[in-house]
């Protein structure tokens, strides 16, 4: 018997995957041993590959680690490095430790998740050959005899392995050495077959001769949208992401994603989703059958209309749908809650197809419009506790006529130690024009440690 993992504090006890386990028990007595469940393994990556659908539409599982194709995917997240960065806090929270890596090519990647520098590898594009020079020969999958050999001839690195002949390699070690190679290098393709959960609502559809024009695709598409609809329907729920893959006669696959701010299955309204995108896609030599899944769906029931003369209220999601599908969902936003008392830090950008958050409203009027960072003022104040009299702003004079405060708003001491007995007191104000701003001033007048006094603009209504 002998291992076949070890967590963190094994391995800094010197124990190590291939170690016999007798040798193991020796090296510490009180080592806490499980059985190897392979088949739990893979069942447990073929979930996890599916709850990265909601990353991109072309995940697979892999044999101790998940495929992710993110073309086209990772400016929805922030761009790849805040898309890894946000997958492996997720999975940090469920008590998993992972490493992850971006590449041109699956190898590339896979070879850098596991013996990069980092936890999170961003390789830009055409860096795949300057990435992988340092990595050691067993990064590219090779079998444990090939890597044996390699070694023994001094053949460390994967940039020792490129620089030698390809005729006498072959000969040598076969086609397997020089295949890993190539699909790491990108000299030849590696296709993801996508995984696809047996509950997933989906329609697919194949073609006698491939198709190539984008007319063609939009002809499917529709017929696509009313066959996963009507599925919809039967389980009562609404498509909030739409995956449309294109297999292609060479055997890859490409996709494209839209997604809805809330719950949908009107055909027409997700099929114009779709059918915007579809001049996006390469066709190759033809796509021979194209597939709609819907990673993500939630409940959407019958509305009861009360009235039919009723005026209903003006209904905006649709656009919001278009606009982000059409510009990105980064550049449509909303603005979320933030559980804060402090107003710079209360609010934040969220997609606009974003589900809503848990966080309230603060219950204090705030104007609509935060100045980053607050701007200092000259202010004419009787007393401490007194509202301003008048004040001076970007070189102009305004004098209040009414104000209303104060509010006041402590430190967040556990932020940072410069917040711990820090204050700030907001008024609101209007001033002769009818203008209203939102003025606060740091400190309460009682001590220095509460702040120095000075008036700042910090919102306009």
């Amino acid at each position: 018997m002998v291992i076949g993992a070890v967590d963190a504090a094994a391995g800094a006890l010197g124990l190590h995957v291939g170690m016999a386990l007798a040798h193991a028990q020796a090296m510490v007595p009180d080592l806490q041993i499980a059985d190897a469940d392979p088949a739990g393994d893979a069942a447990a990556l073929g979930r996890l590959a599916a709850w990265c659908l909601r990353l991109s539409p072309m995940t697979a599982p892999d044999t101790d680690g998940v495929w992710i194709d993110a073309t086209g995917c990772a400016h929805l997240h922030g761009g790849e490095a805040a898309m890894l960065d946000s997958l492996l806090g997720r999975l940090a929270a469920d008590g998993m430790t992972a490493r992850a890596a971006i590449a041109d090519t699956p190898g590339a990647a896979h070879a850098l998740a596991r013996h990069g520098a980092g936890l999170v590898t961003v390789v830009a594009p055409g860096g795949v050959t300057r990435a992988l020079d340092p990595l050691p020969v067993a990064s590219l999958r090779l079998a444990a005899d090939a890597v044996a050999t390699l070694r023994r001839l001094g053949l460390e690195q994967v940039a020792d392995l490129a620089a030698l002949p390809r005729g006498p390699l072959a000969r040598r070690f076969g086609a397997a050495v020089l295949q890993r190679l190539d699909q790491a290098m990108g000299r030849v393709a590696e296709p993801i077959t996508p995984v696809v959960p047996p509950d997933m609502p989906q329609a697919r559809m194949a073609f006698a001769e491939p198709l190539l024009t984008a007319e063609s695709f939009v002809a499917v598409i529709g017929a696509l949208v009313g066959q996963v609809c009507t599925l919809l329907e039967r389980t009562g729920l609404g498509a909030r992401h739409l995956d449309l893959l294109f297999e292609r006669v060479d055997g890859t696959v490409t996709a494209i994603r839209a997604g809805t701010a809330r719950p949908s299955r009107d055909a027409r309204h997700l099929g114009r989703l779709l059918e915007e995108q579809v001049e996006t896609i390469d066709p190759g030599l033809g796509v021979d059958a194209l597939r709609l899944a819907v990673p993500f769906a939630e409940p959407l029931a019958y509305v009861q209309v009360a009235n039919l003369a009723a005026e209903t209220e003006a209904d905006v999601a649709m656009l919001v749908d278009r606009l982000s599908n059409r510009l990105g969902a980064g550049r449509v936003w909303r603005a979320a809650a933030v559980e804060s008392d402090v107003p710079e830090r209360s609010v934040r950008h969220v997609s606009a197809v974003a589900p809503p958050g848990g966080a309230a409203w603060p219950a204090w009027p705030r104007p609509a419009r935060l100045i980053h960072p607050p701007q200092p003022v000259q202010m004419l104040s009787g007393l401490p506790d007194r509202p301003p009299t008048a004040f001076t702003w970007r070189r102009h004079r305004h004098h209040v006529r009414r104000a209303d405060g104060p509010e006041r708003i402590a430190g967040e001491w556990w932020r940072r130690d410069a917040e711990i007995g820090a204050v700030r007191d907001y008024w609101q104000v209007e001033v002769e024009g009818g203008r209203r701003f939102w003025l606060y001033r740091r400190g309460d007048g009682n001590g220095t440690e509460s702040g120095d006094l000075q008036w700042f603009m910090h919102g306009v209504f």
